[in-house]
């Protein structure tokens, strides 16, 4: 029995129909019939078609195989390169809690006024 496809949501679905379509016309570009392609990717021709469609079911090993045979693979180093909100969440996490705060001011004797938290942007 062949399993079933990963759900996808529409918007995923336009991104891997335009990825897919971006494949095929590089293909076209260079002049590579569908079965040169796939078989210096080592698929089938039916995983070709599946690739070049943007079907959700084809692995990311094929869609890679693919970008291999046509000379694009180093475009997969752009791929979630700069993870813009795993930077802001890292950069929140390494900010002082509050609680830190109170311990330094404890510690140093100083009234709340006295002590300036980092990272508010307080540029004197």
């Amino acid at each position: 029995m062949p399993r079933k496809p990963p759900i996808v949501f529409p918007q995923e679905q336009r991104l891997l129909s335009h990825l897919g379509e971006r494949l095929r016309l590089a293909r076209l570009r260079r002049k590579l019939s569908n079965a040169v392609v796939a078989q210096r990717a080592g698929i089938s021709r039916t995983s070709l078609y599946k690739v070049e469609a943007g079907d959700p079911g084809a692995t990311m090993g094929t869609y890679l195989r693919v970008m291999v045979a046509l000379g694009l693979e180093a475009d997969i180093h752009t791929l979630a390169a700069d993870d813009k909100v795993g930077r802001k969440l890292q950069d929140l996490a390494l900010e002082a809690p509050p609680y830190a705060l109170r311990r330094r001011r404890a510690a140093t004797g100083a009234k709340k006024a006295d002590v300036v938290p980092t990272g508010t942007g307080n540029a004197s």
